[in-house]
């Protein structure tokens, strides 16, 4: 695996430790706190995951995880204080987290997983994938409908990725959750279907429907489109 190159967003000791920690594992890694600083820093160093520190200034964030994963489709994963294991907008975006105190290993794991979730592709990274008029190009992980690109959030790709390359077949959420998400996530069954409601609003209308409900089971991409 290539030496993978990780921002972290946050400026707590455990967040220094942590940055520490994961230099001395070989990643490279750096840390950035005002979102001036954040924004410099993406475009000049080019991470390839965000660590986000959620605190009392999460709420705050939103806006800013928003904007990474729009312009660089950057993975998120949450660094979550246990006062802040509710959050009620806690799946908005994050694509995985751990709850303090943060362990530079396990961080290491669920890192190497979310790359993993992207390699079934890149035995052929000029492929287009195409259904009607929807199309997957892998190499510069762009998905558009009609001729107009969709911008999608990470996981919302990788759940789009992997429900096209098995079209016909239904999946249930569990199913779903540890293809995509991985045998160790811990959210429910609403993170399947949060996902899917923000993929149909951004791919599907009048004239494209592409994800089917089966009832009582769960979801398939249809076999044409």
């Amino acid at each position: 695996m290539k030496t993978v190159r990780v921002l972290i967003v946050g400026n707590s000791h455990e967040a220094y430790m942590l940055r520490t920690q994961l230099l001395e594992k070989g990643f490279i890694c750096s840390i950035a706190y005002g979102d001036e600083d954040i924004f410099k820093q993406i475009t000049e160093q080019n991470p390839d995951v965000a660590l986000l520190e959620i605190d009392s200034r999460f709420s705050g964030r939103l806006e800013l995880v928003e904007s990474m994963k729009r312009e660089k489709s950057l993975p998120v994963i949450a660094l979550l204080k246990a006062d802040f294991i509710r959050t009620s907008d806690l799946e908005q975006d994050i694509d995985d987290f751990v709850v303090e105190p943060y362990r530079a290993m396990e961080l290491v794991i669920r890192i190497r997983r979310l790359f993993k979730k992207s390699t079934p592709f890149e035995e052929s990274p000029t492929e287009l994938i195409e259904v009607g008029d929807l199309v997957i190009d892998q190499a510069k992980c762009e998905v558009s409908v009609g001729g107009r690109i969709v911008i999608l959030a990470f996981k919302e790709y990788e759940l789009l990725k992997f429900l096209v390359n098995n079209r016909g077949r239904v999946f249930t959420r569990q199913a779903l959750l540890d293809k995509v998400w991985g045998y160790d996530y811990f959210g429910g069954d609403r993170t399947v279907d949060v996902h899917i409601r923000r993929l149909r609003a951004k791919i599907e209308d009048s004239r494209h429907s592409f994800i089917d409900t089966v009832r009582s089971i769960g979801y398939r991409f249809k076999d044409e489109a």
